[in-house]
């Protein structure tokens, strides 16, 4: 899952709901300066990753982060730092601001979610 938005609109917020949604009781620090934080106690294990500081996407190769994909779940804040050919597959959410301190979410759900996302009444 890809999670897109600006600086402080709720990422983090949002990737520490979704692991405790998972299962995960303990902590969940922001990966920022750590990148990756592996939760490994999951049935599914979830990588939450924070791309923030990747000036490069070759950078990224050294992660290994398409590894994790065989037997777990990538959590990802700032994608777009990875490229735009990065995960095709992945479920991508765009937070924004809204008014009066509101946050917006769009999604983009590719073919491989079909059958797995809530499609709109």
């Amino acid at each position: 899952m890809a999670l897109s938005g600006p600086l402080g609109v709720g990422k983090t917020a949002l990737a520490r709901a979704i692991l405790r949604g998972a299962g995960h009781a303990g902590e969940v620090p922001s990966p920022t300066f750590a990148i990756v934080q592996p939760y490994d106690d999951l049935a599914l294990p979830i990588w939450h990753c924070d791309l923030y500081r990747v000036e490069e996407a070759t950078e990224l190769d050294e992660l290994g982060l398409d590894e994790v994909l065989a037997e777990g779940a990538l959590l990802v804040e700032w994608p777009e730092r990875a490229g735009a050919a990065a995960w095709p597959q992945a479920l991508r959410l765009f937070l924004q601001f809204a008014d009066g301190g509101a946050r917006g979410l769009t999604a983009q759900v590719p073919a491989a979610w079909k059958g797995r996302w809530p499609l709109p009444r």
